[in-house]
């Protein structure tokens, strides 16, 4: 089931990034729905991939939610040729990586979350295809 995937996935990262206690929700929803929460969170006026929100944060622990659009994976994949389902995944493994304290607003931010991303990807044996991390606009991402 998809849902087992992505909630396992979380988990994978949260150890990963050494998180011992969490509690996080994911909510997959449409591009309407998360370009509306895009805009009255984050003041950006477009659908996004990921939101990720961190209610509370202390050592070891994090609450925090993770929206992803499944409209925004079905047209990614198709571009980078892999299955929606996997485009998800990533964009769940992306939101959890900055749950954890993973930022992506520098260029070598985003190499360093790249490569967490593909670390966790492989472990599900995927392997993407990414666009160039100089080509990604940081503000299209949370």
């Amino acid at each position: 089931m998809e849902s087992e995937r992505l909630v396992a996935a979380v988990r994978q990262v949260l150890e990963g990034e050494g998180l011992e206690r969490a509690e996080i929700s994911i909510a997959v929803v449409d591009d309407v729905t998360i370009h509306r929460l895009n805009v009255q969170y984050l003041q950006h006026d477009y659908p996004t991939d990921v939101l990720s929100f961190i209610l509370e944060q202390q050592p070891g622990y994090v609450d925090g939610e993770l929206i992803v659009s499944a409209d925004m994976a079905v047209t990614e994949s198709a571009r980078y040729g892999w299955l929606p389902a996997d485009e998800l995944l990533l964009y769940v493994i992306h939101g959890t990586l900055h749950l954890a304290g993973y930022l992506d607003g520098t260029h070598e931010e985003r190499e360093k979350m790249r490569g967490r991303e593909d670390h966790y990807l492989a472990q599900h044996g995927l392997q993407p295809h990414h666009l160039p991390v100089d080509s990604v606009d940081p503000a299209s991402e949370v």
